[in-house]
């Protein structure tokens, strides 16, 4: 896993907190390398638009996200804006998705047929579970946010 992690450490991670002292000091172009990743963060969120209006959906929907951004949020809060442990969030927020399609309408042993309104709540719950109880403190990186000056 740490090779997957390798190419996106170097780089991001001199520059989100510190850019001035870890990306410019180390000769890497902080404004080239935020470029690049707006650029490649709307190529994603455009493959993921076109999965959920033609293979998930069949069609654009209103509201048809249904809350993903939340639960991608909480998947960064989770993983500290860290890449593999995001990956981790984000692939256990997909199980609970997954397994909330999976349940509706089948009666679990023991309890019977579980509501399906209950069940759709399935991934909420969990990120909420998850946010409240076993984040701790996550600090978000101190330049997100804010223009990078070269001079100052």
């Amino acid at each position: 896993m740490d090779r997957l992690s390798h190419p996106l450490r170097p780089a991001p991670a001199r520059c989100g907190r510190k850019p001035r002292r870890r990306g410019y000091g180390a000769g890497i172009s902080v404004t080239k390398l935020r470029y690049q990743a707006v650029l490649i963060a709307g190529l994603l969120c455009g493959i993921a638009g076109a999965y959920l209006s033609t293979a998930q959906g069949a069609g654009f929907q209103t509201n048809m996200t249904a809350g993903k951004g939340f639960l991608a949020l909480a998947a960064l809060i989770l993983g500290k804006w860290k890449p593999v442990p995001t990956l981790f969030a984000c692939l256990l927020f997909a199980f609970a998705d997954a397994l909330q399609t999976r349940l509706q309408g089948v009666a679990l042993p023991g309890i019977g047929e579980v509501p399906v309104q209950l069940i759709e709540a399935l991934p909420y719950l969990l990120t909420v579970l998850l946010l409240a109880g076993f984040v701790g403190k996550a600090i978000p990186p101190k330049a997100s946010g804010r223009p990078y000056v070269k001079d100052r």
